[in-house]
């Protein structure tokens, strides 16, 4: 007998819903298995004769949904919209006491902002709305008139989904802050200071550099100020349209210092040899940015307990998709990344680890992350530009949803490899290369007193030329012999571990 749809996958194909991928599809067979598809959508048949439903009620569909198939919230709001209310209603009233009644019930209620005409639950036990084993939760808002335990990292306004994957669930294992405090006890505090002073400013020009701009002095200066005082600021303040704007005004050039949030349609694209314009993402419509970040910022208070790097991931992808501004959104977004990491004592006091220096040097895993959101909405979102040649978004309907109740999981699986790879490899190398220059500036200065900006020049431009002390620098040494200058190569050869 042929394969049968079933949950999400029936509802899906029954009322014809056509601007949502299933991340995970059931469908109904002779035995149980799971395939993985090659977009990573997970298609699971179940064992008839043990999942048959009593009937085609798209509401029973929806129940088997909320037991087995992910959770993604905007399908399930297009769902209960299509289902008159007098079939919801029923279908509740039916099984009052049952946990996916209830569920059902509040569901519809927090993602219509309607209430249903039936009473308020009987007194029975709390239920929690999305299992912990398998999603990221938030802190717990009891809802008494459901008994239902809102866990969502989220509210109506915005409200990411983070899945349990088997990667993410392995990283959360790991135990950051004890290695980063075992690095701080394994290293001088003159070499951590050191490193940290230079890691800031390292950082700083690498969060320019992803973005293809090289900063002034006082730029550079301002946005190091910033990191240095990350974490400081109560995070519902800091992420108000004041204390943004703020922040964007810091970081930006003064010219395209913002006033407010942006009160037009913004999107980010490339234009072609011919001139043609490439548009690989459209950002929300203004009218959506008030809920939007009043959203994020909820979500980021409700999501206090929540694991440091997951907390980072939501709360940083969700502005930048966001886009509020017109400039500065990126260096904002890796800003909040690191204000995230340095609360709740994740991060030592004052430091800081090269998560925008590892972005730059794997930049195109870092362009996965990002269009692994805007990819998908790219199929479903419309659009046409105006005399003016202004963007104007077609079915700001059709893709509100999309903004709202982002899936963000493969987004937190690649920040938290970012900052695996920053802590276990990334840091140390800095305060190993730290130590190693002072060696070789030390055993230099033996072989040659010559100043220290000299030193330090010949160190820097060998490092940087694999070793070899590049010919075209010859011009700033020429007060030394040939035989010194390859005396001071085999220096740092020896100090650096050079192969030759």
């Amino acid at each position: 007998m042929a394969e049968t749809s079933i949950g999400s996958t029936w509802l899906k194909q029954y009322l014809r819903i056509q601007n949502v991928r299933l991340s995970h599809e059931s469908y109904l067979g002779t035995r149980s298995k799971i395939e993985i598809c090659q977009d990573g959508t997970v298609r699971e048949t179940f064992q008839r004769a043990n999942y048959a439903l009593r009937s085609e009620n798209p509401l029973s569909h929806f129940e088997f949904a909320l037991k087995y198939d992910d959770v993604q919230i905007d399908f399930f709001r297009i769902v209960l919209k299509a289902i008159p209310v007098k079939h919801i209603v029923d279908f509740i009233n039916a099984g009052p006491n049952s946990r996916y009644s209830k569920k059902i019930g509040f569901w519809y209620e927090f993602l219509t902002q309607d209430r249903l005409p039936v009473e308020d639950r009987p007194k029975s036990n709390y239920v929690d709305l999305i299992d912990p084993k398998r999603y990221m939760t938030g802190s717990i808002v009891k809802n008494s008139r459901w008994r239902i335990n809102d866990n969502l990292l989220g509210n109506e306004d915005f409200c990411p989904v983070i899945r349990r994957t088997d990667a993410i669930s392995n990283l959360l294992m790991l135990d950051f802050s004890d290695a980063l405090n075992k690095i701080l006890k394994s290293y001088p505090p003159e070499i951590l200071k050191r490193a940290n002073n230079y890691l800031y400013k390292k950082e700083t020009r690498s969060s320019y550099q992803i973005e293809r701009e090289e900063p002034s002095p006082e730029r550079i200066e301002r946005f190091v100020s910033l990191l240095s005082n990350a974490g400081r600021i109560d995070i519902g303040e800091l992420l108000s349209e004041k204390s943004l704007v703020k922040l964007q005004n810091q970081i930006v050039d003064p010219r395209f210092a913002a006033i407010t949030f942006r009160n037009f349609q913004n999107y980010i694209g490339q234009t072609a040899a011919n001139y043609d314009e490439i548009i690989h993402y459209v950002c929300p419509p203004p009218q959506f940015l008030p809920d939007l970040i009043k959203g994020l910022r909820a979500t980021a208070i409700k999501m206090n307990d929540v694991n440091p790097i997951a907390r980072a991931a939501a709360v940083a992808f969700g502005f930048v998709f966001m886009h509020p501004f017109e400039d500065g959104n990126g260096r904002i977004h890796r800003f909040l990344i690191h204000d995230i990491l340095s609360r709740n004592a994740f991060l030592p006091a004052g430091m800081i680890i090269p998560v925008s220096a590892h972005m730059v040097n794997n930049l195109n895993r870092y362009d996965d992350a990002l269009e692994a959101y805007s990819g998908p909405l790219m199929k479903i979102i419309r659009y046409s530009k105006n005399a003016e040649q202004e963007l104007i978004v077609l079915n700001p309907a059709d893709v509100e949803g999309y903004y709202r109740f982002p899936d963000l999981t493969l987004q937190t699986e690649y920040l938290f490899k970012v900052v695996k790879t920053s802590v276990s490899r990334d840091l140390p190398d800095e305060l190993v290369f730290l130590q190693y220059y002072d060696e070789a500036k030390r055993l230099i200065k033996q072989r040659v007193d010559m100043p220290d900006k000299l030193i330090d020049l010949f160190i820097r431009v060998t490092h940087q030329n694999n070793g070899i002390f590049p010919k075209r620098r010859r011009t700033n040494f020429m007060m030394l012999e040939d035989n010194e200058i390859e005396a001071l190569q085999s220096v740092f050869h020896d100090v650096f571990k050079v192969v030759k």
